[in-house]
């Protein structure tokens, strides 16, 4: 990244401490802002649909259900993530080791429908490493304890993911040791809450409070997903791995200390109830399919959370005034997206105009 512009003001008031939240109040303290940084939750980031995510930084795997300036913010955000990690207060967990796609022989129509599909997004994005595909033998090298279970595969280079829980504690441990940060948990607000530029009020004001500013961004809507978090220490997967199939793209992403995020299901609904029978039996099955050890891990969580989506799928930035910024829709995709919305939107306070935006497609509306 080039050395940032001069910040024009001096104290902001961010509101939601979830993924975005806590990047920006980071990024703006060590810019000399004075940080006030209000989440309705704890400081345990609960509610916040990041806590609930597999953190996989896929842009060319994500293509099949994304488009491409989706694609080319998760590109972006594949170099940016090692240095907005390198200041934090504590390690986070970051790997680029690739993507293994996989499927069974039944679902090979299926598989050469995504590699086509794949094929055109690396038309579209031709700075993405292109897939690679891959024999019985290849599978076995990258991933020996999945030897003789596929004949066939993709080998997605370059892609990655990171420790999201990991990351948010991390977040909030380099803030909690700034002395430009005031932290307020259990602290609803709302931007009619605050004057930005009045006597005794910041003079910026930013909302990312997801599914909270729904109020103030009627278009929103909440997506549910479901995750299973497993301990497994006799599955010895490297990397992150999805699996083919007709009715949902299943994927497997191993964290430290032996445990798995298993995921797939993207149900339209804000419902956030507890996983069903089916979903939970339907992601189980399929993780054993890939693996047999998963037969003896320990579930150790699952989990539902409601992703903020745009009616376009897409994230964008609002800027109705000068003193306000309203951050959303980051949909699945958040933590492969949010370095690019984080700088575009650092160059947009900085200089009224976010020329990375532009470039990756990110939308900047200011109604």
């Amino acid at each position: 990244m080039n050395t940032p512009a001069p910040l024009p003001f001096r104290s902001v008031a961010i509101l939601g401490a979830g993924l975005m939240g806590r990047l920006l109040a980071v990024t703006l303290a060590r810019a000399g802002c004075q940080v006030a940084l209000h989440e309705a939750g704890s400081a345990e980031a609960e509610g916040a649909a990041a806590r609930v995510a597999a953190a996989m930084l896929a842009p060319l795997a994500e293509s099949a259900v994304a488009p491409a300036p989706v694609v080319r913010m998760g590109h972006h955000a594949l170099a940016r993530w090692p240095e907005l990690l390198a200041p934090l207060a504590a390690p986070v967990f970051f790997q680029r080791e690739g993507t293994l796609v996989l499927w069974h022989r039944q679902d090979a129509a299926e598989a050469a429908r995504l590699s086509r599909v794949l094929a055109r997004t690396g038309e579209q994005v031709p700075e993405l490493a292109p897939m690679q595909a891959i024999d019985a033998a290849g599978i076995a090298a990258l991933e020996p304890s999945l030897e003789r279970r596929f004949a066939q595969g993709l080998y997605l280079p370059g892609e990655g993911q990171l420790d999201n829980r990991g990351l948010l504690g991390a977040l909030r441990a380099t803030l909690e040791a700034s002395p430009n940060v005031t932290l307020h948990w259990q602290s609803p607000r709302a931007p009619e809450d605050f004057s930005p530029g009045a006597p005794g009020q910041p003079e910026q004001l930013i909302d990312c409070r997801g599914l909270g500013a729904r109020p103030q961004w009627r278009a929103l809507r909440g997506v549910r997903g479901e995750v299973i978090r497993v301990h497994a220490p006799e599955v010895t997967l490297r990397r992150p791995t999805r699996l083919v199939h007709p009715r949902y793209p299943l994927y497997i992403a191993p964290k430290p200390g032996g445990v798995f995020v298993i995921g797939a299901t993207e149900i339209e609904s804000d419902d956030m109830s507890p996983a069903s029978v089916r979903s939970t039996l339907e992601l189980l099955s399929a993780a054993y399919a890939v693996h047999s050890g998963f037969a003896e891990a320990r579930i150790l969580e699952i989990a539902t959370q409601c992703r903020p989506t745009l009616p376009d799928n897409l994230p964008a930035i609002r800027r109705p005034h000068p003193r306000l910024l309203q951050i959303n829709g980051l949909y699945r995709h958040g933590f492969m997206i949010a370095p690019a919305v984080l700088d575009a939107a650092m160059e947009l306070l900085a200089q009224g105009r976010s020329p990375l935006a532009d470039r990756l497609g990110l939308e900047i509306r200011t109604e």
